[in-house]
């Protein structure tokens, strides 16, 4: 009787802590983080195809967060930055970035857009206005303007307005594969 005692005490000393960590698990992939593959070359040079991200679900969105949402335009998830918030205006003029009438220096694509600019002759984002892209002055309430680093490859705002905060998944927190 006490072997068999023994044995179960044994057998629940091992599923206890296993159950408890595939909870754990499950509770952090549902509400806080998950992994995430980047498709494409919209990113890049920040983020190249294949790389692996960790995202943040929900939280507070700012400007030059990098997020991963659901594509308005397809059945698929998009990663892009985030240029502007409500109630923000958005222009790109000779590859400057203006949001609400003030430049923005955007040191992660400098070294992509002065070689591809020598290489092209052409500007890498070509200039344009909210309005002209969405037909909205602002962004509205609830929603952000996202552009892809790669602005001469990417499909983003300029391409299907609006990304509402429903659609967001989460913000990139840090990439785990590959390691550099």
């Amino acid at each position: 009787m006490e072997a068999k005692q023994s044995k179960t005490k044994e057998l629940l000393s091992w599923v206890v802590p296993i159950v408890i960590a595939v909870i754990v698990a499950f509770v952090v992939r549902q509400f806080l983080l998950a992994p995430v593959t980047v498709k494409g070359e919209s990113m890049e040079p920040t983020y190249h195809d294949n790389d692996r991200v960790m995202i943040l679900k929900p939280g507070g969105l700012d400007y030059d967060d990098v997020i991963v949402f659901q594509s308005p335009v397809e059945d698929d998830h998009y990663i892009k930055r985030i240029v502007g918030l409500p109630g923000d205006t958005v222009a790109v003029k000779d590859d400057k970035l203006y949001v609400n009438g003030k430049e923005v220096k955007e040191t992660y694509i400098d070294k992509a857009t002065a070689q591809y600019e020598k290489d092209t002759d052409l500007p890498y984002t070509d200039d344009f206005t909210i309005d002209e892209v969405t037909g909205e002055t602002t962004v509205p309430k609830d929603s952000y303007f996202v552009l892809g680093d790669n602005r001469p490859n990417s499909s983003d705002s300029r391409a299907y307005g609006f990304i509402n905060k429903d659609a967001v998944d989460g913000k990139v927190v840090f990439r785990y594969w590959p390691w550099k």
